[in-house]
């Protein structure tokens, strides 16, 4: 497993580290957690700062921060600096300066492509444990890094299938967990467990987009097995250039289904388990009430662990909203 993620790594850090304009040297560990530690006295005007004349920061490619808001309406700002050996000008890294709506700073350092995969396994701890803190501090740093540096290195680190053939039950069964959350006639959100005969929920036209209620006639309960997983990480970005930086509007949505059921996406129908990175997929806008395409930005399939999985049967309608992404019925 490790050894196929620097397989990847390598062949995919070409942003990160085959644009450079300066020669790289790897990072070693004293250097990365001191690093940890510097800062910029001001963020809007310091592009260059040096540190025991040994170091420099320098404002990556002289970018704006990037100010970012999901979908708690919260603003965080994310900062890039290239981290430089002063000797040589040498890279050594991305140092990374995420400010949340409260003016907390968080810092971490991206390593370049040539540090030991110990220095790698301690940046990935690192930026885990501000996720902890920080909600989805991962997610739009990776959509940051996706547009300034290496994406690649966070789907690196979290996609992929990981399931063996024994660990999972591939059936007929075509289903959701009950955690995930049906958009129901009145505006509110169910749990799908909870869901009942004589619900109303929301069915949504693939084409015209156009909404209206169906009544629920069963709500098929399948045993509990530990059933395989695909989930779906979906995202919409709007960006607006302003003075200050860059203005993103960052909307999320995850979707938990076993890989046969089916969805509806921009090249067709498609199983769950069958849609890729890249492809669109119609979810809702919460702020806006509307319903437009979000892109997959990651997928994961995997063993879901001991559970029973559910599905509506309604009595109209193709589709219905499933944690706020359209699915179809069975």
């Amino acid at each position: 497993m490790m050894k196929s993620f620097f397989m990847l790594l390598f062949a995919c850090i070409g942003l990160a580290a085959g644009a450079q304009d300066k020669p790289a040297r790897a990072i070693t560990m004293d250097e990365y957690e001191k690093a940890k530690k510097f800062t910029v006295k001001d963020l809007d005007n310091d592009t260059y700062a040096k540190f025991e004349n040994a170091y420099v920061l320098d404002r990556y490619e002289m970018r704006k921060p990037y100010y970012i808001t999901g979908d708690d309406g919260l603003k965080k700002r994310v900062d890039l600096y290239k981290l430089l050996a002063k000797e040589g000008m040498q890279e050594l890294g991305t140092m990374i300066y995420y400010t949340n709506e409260k003016g907390k700073l968080y810092t971490a350092v991206l390593p370049n492509f040539t540090a030991d995969s110990k220095v790698w396994d301690r940046y990935f701890e690192d930026i885990h444990a501000i996720d902890k803190e920080e909600k989805n501090f991962v997610l739009k740093l990776s959509y940051v890094l996706s547009k300034e540096c290496a994406f690649q290195l966070y789907k690196a680190q979290h996609r992929g299938k990981d399931l063996k053939p024994e660990s999972a039950t591939y059936g007929s069964d075509i289903c959701f967990p009950g955690s995930q959350l049906v958009s129901m006639a009145d505006g509110s959100q169910k749990l799908l467990q909870d869901v009942q005969a004589g619900d109303r929920v929301v069915t949504v036209d693939p084409a015209t987009q156009r909404t209206t209620a169906v009544t629920v006639k069963e709500l098929t309960r399948h045993d509990a097995k530990n059933y395989a997983i695909t989930q779906l990480l979906l995202l919409s970005a709007e960006e607006t250039e302003t003075t200050a930086g860059k203005d993103v509007r960052l909307l999320s949505r995850v979707l938990q289904a076993t890989p046969n059921h089916p969805m509806t996406t921009a090249d067709g129908r498609k199983k769950a388990g069958d849609v890729n990175v890249a492809e669109e997929v119609i979810c809702k806008d919460e702020k806006t009430g509307a319903y437009r395409r979000f892109i997959v930005w990651d997928k994961m399939e995997k063993a879901g662990g001991t559970q029973p999985v559910y599905n509506i049967v309604a009595d109209g309608g193709d589709t219905f909203m499933m944690n706020g992404v359209m699915v179809l019925q069975k």
